[in-house]
Parts: C-alpha cells; sequence; structure tokens
C-alpha cells in the first residue's frame, strides 16, 4: 500500500516565505531555505515552493534558491509560479528540482503538459489547479485566484491528466488559508475520476483535518502551510496521529 504523503507549501514572494488568507492578507514566515532544512528534519515527505509573485526578478531569485535548497534539502521537491516553457524547467531541474508545478500557463496553452511530459516526463509534471465553488460549481481560477476562467475542476483535471500530468496539485480557494478543514468531496470526486495522485491543498487547521482529507476526500497527499510555519501542528506528531487511524506514512 502506498504511504500517503505530507507536504509543507512554502509561498516564496521576493525571497521570503509568505502566507496569507483566501489568497490576500499576507504575512511573512520566514527565510525558505532554513524552513525547507527544518522540515527535512522532522519528516516532511515533500516540499513544495510556490513563486507566487513570479516576476522576473523573482525567477532569478527562484534560481539562486532552488540550488540552496538542493544543497541543504535529501527529500524531493517541487518548484512553481511563472513557468511556461520547457526552458524554464530545464533550468529548475537542472538547480536540483525534482519536479515542477504549473497552472496558468497550462491553461493558456494545454500543449504545455504535452510537451512537459514528453521531454521530461509524467512524474515530474505537477499540474496545480485553484478552484472556487460558485453556485455549485467548481470553477478553474488563474493568475493567484484573482482571473476566473470558463473551465470546471474536473474536467479540466481529467484533461491534463490526458495530456500526461503526473499529479495534480487541487487548492479549494473557498479553504484556503480557513484552517475549517479541506474540500473533500471535490477531492473524493477527483479522486474517483483520476488515475493520478491527488494532492489537497487549502484549509488544513487540525490533524483531524488531515485525516479526513486522507479517508473522505482519498487525496494522496496533504499539503499544508501556515500551521506548519507557524509551530500549529508538528509533522512528526500528525503523522504518528495519521498512523493511529491506520493511515499508512512514512515515520
Amino acid at each position: 500500500m502506498l504511504t500517503k504523503r505530507i507536504i509543507p507549501c512554502l509561498d516564496i514572494k521576493d525571497g521570503r516565505t509568505v502566507k496569507g488568507v483566501n489568497f490576500v492578507n499576507l504575512r511573512d514566515a520566514g527565510d525558505p531555505v532554513e524552513l525547507a532544512k527544518q522540515y527535512a528534519l522532522k519528516g516532511a515527505d515533500e516540499l513544495v515552493f510556490l513563486d507566487i509573485s513570479a516576476t522576473l526578478e523573482g525567477r532569478k531569485t527562484m534560481i539562486d534558491m532552488v540550488l540552496k535548497v538542493a544543497e541543504h534539502v535529501n527529500i524531493p521537491f517541487t518548484v512553481g509560479g511563472g513557468i511556461s516553457s520547457i526552458a524554464d524547467v530545464d533550468v529548475l531541474l537542472k538547480s536540483g528540482a525534482d519536479k515542477v508545478s504549473i497552472n496558468s500557463s497550462a491553461v493558456k496553452r494545454p500543449e504545455l503538459v504535452n510537451e512537459l511530459a514528453n521531454k521530461f516526463g509524467s512524474q515530474c509534471v505537477v499540474v496545480a489547479i485553484d478552484a472556487k465553488q460558485i453556485d455549485g460549481e467548481w470553477i478553474v481560477h488563474l493568475a493567484g485566484g484573482s482571473i476566473p476562467t470558463e473551465l470546471n475542476l474536473f474536467d479540466w483535471a481529467k484533461e491534463v491528466e490526458s495530456r500526461g500530468a503526473g499529479e495534480i496539485l487541487f487548492t479549494s480557494m473557498n479553504n484556503d488559508g480557513t484552517k475549517s478543514g479541506f474540500a473533500n468531496e471535490a477531492l473524493a470526486k477527483l479522486s474517483e475520476t483520476l488515475n493520478i495522485p491527488i494532492i489537497a491543498s487549502g484549509g488544513a487547521g487540525t490533524v483531524q483535518h488531515f485525516v479526513d482529507s486522507f479517508k473522505d476526500g482519498k487525496s494522496d497527499a496533504a499539503l499544508a502551510a501556515s500551521v506548519f510555519h507557524f509551530g500549529e501542528i508538528a509533522i512528526q506528531d500528525l503523522k504518528e496521529a495519521l498512523r493511529e487511524n491506520n493511515i499508512e506514512v512514512r515515520l
């Protein structure tokens, strides 16, 4: 049986880790390389770094950071933000990233998913989907959740899987930063619709929320930020609690 993964997410802006609520009201959460080292030591299975402003100077900052993280961290990590070409991915993977996450660029040009999967392999292509439930329908949003599209979450997820995505990172914008739990109904539907791993994101506030994400949401991994950054949940305690709930994790 495959173990479930716990993934701290580090949103990067101007070289610092930040965290907000519903994608706004950002506050500083520390140095990303130092946080990454701590998480690797404390039992995180993977890390995700998202350059949320993804400006040109941010891209250079990101490559410096990737090199430093690769030097200090021995667990897989994914990098996202502003990635729109094979060349972007090539640089990040050569700098030490294990996977890349694409979001807006995949919506704007879906062929990018095929190109990256063909060039680098599906295993390193994560498609991030930010969606908001509006009148009962999950609508995909772009640009840090600020631009609604006409895409339905489940249709889009199915399409990127068919194009070669290796994983889906689904963030519920309704739940993000609220600490009210993950969007388990949507997660379960994604899990039933797709054959690739689903990473749950948005809403972690308690250990029980992680349990529910794996049991009710049928997710393969759960990602969180502030509960880890601000010391509200210790990864080792979380994993022991998951074990007690008969959820297989790597201790």
